[in-house]
């Protein structure tokens, strides 16, 4: 049977845990020469002779989401050695909830930081790798449900999330004649670690209520989705948002309130 990344070069952005490494790792098993944007050297290190252990074909490169130098020469290590990038998946995102706050509350250096990071995490890694992008090669960046939604807190990741979307469409209407195809999947609540330290226990509960499917996401369920839009079997979609969040905002919003009464009927 082939492999749906056989002889192909991909490059993840943020790979080291969580979605980054269910996309890096998936990529791989799909016959994928896998780079993963690390920050620790180490753990790419790491990483990457586990994943030769199993045969397959990766190697860490540095990447840091704080400091706007390394974009580049990130993607020019791997164009160095491979002389092209086919997939390019975009997977960093992160806040602190602590300071993460409400339009009022939240700091103006920790927003203007918080955003700029979330956006140049998409925003510099196409703009340095689209010029060694062949025809045929796939962007997908990974975005957030929060992307669609307003929340009562959260403001600087719900409205970097809402612009990578927005960044998408754009980049798939500029580099659509070159034959690079560029795609956003959502993430729901998935089970990452960050998650499970960040999120106090009374926000999850009320969140899996409106979630029809019941359960966390997981790592993998959003690599799925990646593969996919990475894939030829995507080759006609381009400046496409997925969700992938097990049916989160697709009901009424009562749902949630009615949903577990029904139930218990």
């Amino acid at each position: 049977m082939n492999k749906r990344f056989e002889g192909k070069i991909a490059l993840v952005v943020a790979a080291s845990r969580g979605i980054g490494y269910a996309c890096a790792k998936s990529l791989a098993l799909e016959g994928a020469k896998v780079y993963l944007g690390v920050r620790n050297m180490d753990a790419g290190k790491e990483i990457s002779e586990d994943f030769k252990s199993e045969g397959l074909d990766a190697a860490p490169v540095y990447f840091d989401a704080s400091d706007k130098s390394s974009y580049q020469p990130m993607v020019e290590t791997v164009v160095k050695a491979e002389g092209r990038i086919d997939v390019l998946v975009n997977n960093y995102g992160a806040t602190d909830v602590n300071r993460d706050l409400d339009v009022q509350n939240t700091d103006l250096d920790y927003f203007d930081e918080a955003v700029c990071q979330n956006l140049n995490s998409v925003f510099a890694p196409v703009k340095f790798a689209i010029a060694h992008m062949p025809i045929g090669s796939s962007i997908v960046n990974i975005g957030s449900i929060g992307g669609y939604n307003p929340d009562l807190s959260r403001v600087s990741y719900c409205v970097s999330k809402a612009a990578i979307m927005s960044l998408t469409e754009n980049i798939a209407v500029q580099y659509a004649r070159k034959g690079v195809r560029c795609n956003c999947v959502m993430p729901g609540m998935i089970a990452t670690d960050a998650v499970k330290r960040h999120m106090p226990q009374q926000f999850v509960d009320a969140f899996l209520r409106h979630v029809p499917m019941q359960r966390f996401g997981l790592p993998e369920d959003i690599a799925s989705a990646v593969l996919f839009l990475a894939s030829d079997d995507a080759s006609f979609i381009t400046g496409h948002c997925l969700p992938v969040a097990g049916g989160y905002k697709v009901p009424t919003p009562t749902y949630g309130d009615a949903a577990p009464k029904m139930i218990q009927q």
